[in-house]
């Protein structure tokens, strides 16, 4: 366990470790890289997201970039906005987020950068994405530890956001939402995008992720499935 803990590489300004032990093998293997873009977030400036993007494309044979837009309004829902508010307000700011990317992806020479985003547009007609948020949404309402499993890490988006003692039991039932939306990119990403492997990128991980990837949760990750732990290395700016 030691050796594996301390299993991270410093690679082009960033500090990269995978997750668990079943997250070294995809990550060596260099396949695809899912570059997860959270909206409402100062860290994912177009530089940061550049810089991102030129790590992935130079180390992984094909990269996309995850942006959970239609899901960000469950978030604003959980925080009082009314639906219609919620969802208009995570249109936009997914709208200016996709701009960010596309500017960054074309400033590194990529072409078509919009064929990179993984939105809802494109995910809601992805059989297999599909097939894993009904799996995802099927066992939350049937086991009740995986549902206060889930409950309890969507907290974590809540903080920092509302007082301790307004996230109530409501608000999280409403927020869950956004986590099993991106549930089925932590569980096989690789097939959602048609390849063998694939690895997550994000610069922080959570119990949640933790206990997913160790293959303690009744959902498991696919083979070929990784993740990776993606932040500034040393000097090189902070993460939030």
């Amino acid at each position: 366990m030691t050796d594996f803990v301390h299993n991270v590489r410093a690679e082009r300004g960033f500090s990269v470790r995978p997750l668990s032990p079943s997250c070294v093998r995809p990550l060596a293997e260099r396949v695809h890289a899912c570059l997860g873009i959270s909206p409402f977030n100062g860290y994912f400036t177009t530089e940061r997201i550049t810089r991102l993007a030129a790590w992935a494309l130079g180390t992984f044979a094909d990269v996309h970039l995850f942006v959970p837009d239609v899901p960000a309004a469950a978030t604003l829902r959980a925080l009082g906005y009314t639906p219609e508010r919620a969802a208009a307000k995570a249109r936009r700011q997914a709208c200016y987020l996709r701009n960010k990317i596309c500017r960054a992806l074309a400033s590194l020479g990529v072409p078509d950068p919009q064929s990179r985003i993984l939105d809802w547009a494109v995910l809601s007609a992805n059989t297999r994405y599909r097939e894993l948020l009904n799996a995802a949404y099927k066992l939350f309402t049937s086991d009740e530890e995986f549902a206060g499993s889930c409950v309890e890490a969507t907290g974590w988006v809540l903080h920092g956001r509302l007082a301790p003692e307004e996230i109530t039991a409501r608000r999280l039932e409403i927020a869950v939402d956004y986590l099993l939306a991106e549930l089925p990119l932590f569980l096989d990403t690789a097939a959602i995008v048609g390849h063998s492997g694939s690895v997550f990128c994000y610069h922080t991980s959570t119990g949640f992720l933790e206990r997913l990837y160790a293959r303690d949760l009744p959902m498991k990750p696919a083979d070929g499935q990784g993740f990776a732990v993606v932040a500034p290395a040393a000097g090189q700016g902070r993460t939030q």
